[in-house]
């Protein structure tokens, strides 16, 4: 879905590829933003907001502090925007993907884990959850911008693709508003391992991203019980497990 594909600037492009004759000084000028975002994001994943100064931000970005504050105003603003950036600014992209696919809910649904995996997951940009999760209580005002601008339109997609597979008859009937966390919480957990102790060297065994989404999916599709015979009555379900709870439009 993102980033868009780039145009070919190498060699193969030909002699008539167009060259960029903005001056120097323009160029990086216009560049920096970027510049900042970047280097706020390696900092922030790696330090963590609190203990990440917006001099050490400024000077890995090749800037001064008070060409930072041109942008950015204060720490907060930066951090919005690096959030925007990484994150929120693609639900409109993933938005499109769900409402144009014209296959099938549980091929939708392994498209837009591999999908998460490849464009965030996989990414420095996914420390931003677990910054998140660490450090939420002591800047509520930055809780309440990510729960706005990043749950609640994460959520918002995942229930969109259950509810398109419960219309479609593809789904069983569940509960909407607790199922799109059964979806969301091993995602979470995936990018809390990448950056904690799956940055380490353990002796434990190593988590597969791909074996593990794989295994995900099959799960959230199939269950872990084993099918009833095809000649019994009603739906397989596990012994002593309650009804299905109606979905929730």
């Amino acid at each position: 879905m993102w980033p868009p594909t780039l145009p070919n600037k190498g060699p193969e492009a030909g002699i008539d590829a167009p060259v960029d004759t903005t001056p120097l000084r323009t160029r990086r000028k216009d560049a920096r933003p970027g510049q900042l975002l970047d280097a706020a994001l390696a900092l922030f994943v790696e330090k963590g907001f609190a203990a990440t100064r917006v001099e050490e931000v400024a000077s890995h970005a090749g800037v001064s502090k008070g060409t930072l504050f041109l942008y950015f105003p204060s720490k907060e603003d930066l951090f919005k925007a690096v959030v925007r950036e990484n994150i929120s600014g693609r639900f409109t992209e993933w938005a499109s993907l769900i409402d144009g696919y014209t296959g099938g809910t549980p091929e939708l649904m392994a498209l837009c884990l591999k999908n998460w995996w490849e464009r965030l997951g996989a990414t420095r940009a996914s420390g931003i959850t677990k910054l998140m999760i660490s450090e939420a209580r002591n800047f509520p005002e930055l809780a309440a911008f990510y729960e706005q601008e990043v749950i609640r339109p994460g959520l918002d997609l995942l229930r969109r693709v259950l509810k398109r597979g419960i219309e479609r008859g593809e789904f069983r009937p569940i509960d909407l508003d607790q199922g799109v966390y059964c979806v969301l919480a091993p995602l979470i957990y995936l990018m809390m391992w990448r950056h904690s102790f799956g940055a380490c060297s353990l002796a434990s065994p190593a988590l597969d991203p791909e074996r593990f989404l794989a295994v995900q999916l099959d799960t959230l599709l199939h269950g872990i019980c084993v099918a009833a015979p095809i000649d019994a009555p009603g739906p397989a379900s596990c012994p002593n497990s309650p009804p299905p709870s109606s979905s929730r439009s």
